[in-house]
């Protein structure tokens, strides 16, 4: 037991030690597209810290087709952000938005998806699915009743046969 214990602690140590830090506070080296997908016509923010604490860049959103775009520096964590819209004749696909420091010339990328029907909040399921169990009588509530009643009276009359069992009458 302590032998399996030592094997699996010091394999999730070694996992650990091995994996990269991703989004660590001193991961500078992306942009951040929020939200990841979008609708066409939608709006979207994207942030990077490769630019530094004071930092300003310039974003490039033209792959779909939103041309450039100013990121300006902001007091949250050192982070340059930015804002776009894509256009309402955006085809569906994955696009690169790309952004570059205006001090150095450092280039940060990432990616944003257009989907029709793309939104922001939730979509709740709406109507019946078809699994080919249950449903048989039908939303008729003189067919539910009388199965409803069946049932009852299947319940019952087993009950009464354990009965009998359990008191040695026999069935």
């Amino acid at each position: 037991m302590r032998r399996t214990a030592r094997l699996l602690a010091g394999t999730a140590l070694a996992v650990t030690a091995a994996a990269p830090a991703h989004g660590a506070a001193g991961d500078t080296g992306r942009l951040d597209v929020y939200p990841s997908t979008v609708a066409p016509g939608g709006h979207v923010t994207v942030n990077t810290a490769a630019c530094g604490d004071r930092g300003s860049a310039t974003g490039d959103a033209g792959a779909v087709g939103a041309g450039t775009f100013t990121l300006a520096p902001t007091a949250h964590d050192g982070e340059a952000i930015g804002r776009f819209q894509v256009p309402p004749s955006a085809q569906p696909g994955t696009y690169e938005i790309v952004a570059r420091c205006a001090e150095g010339g450092r280039q940060v990328a990432g990616d944003l998806v257009v989907a029709l029907g793309a939104a922001h909040e939730q979509v709740q399921p709406r109507g019946s699915v078809k699994t080919g169990v249950g449903g048989g009588l039908g939303p008729d509530p003189v067919q539910t009743a009388a199965g409803v009643a069946a049932l009852a009276v299947a319940a019952a009359g087993g009950t009464w046969l354990l009965h009998r069992r359990a008191r040695g009458d026999g069935i």
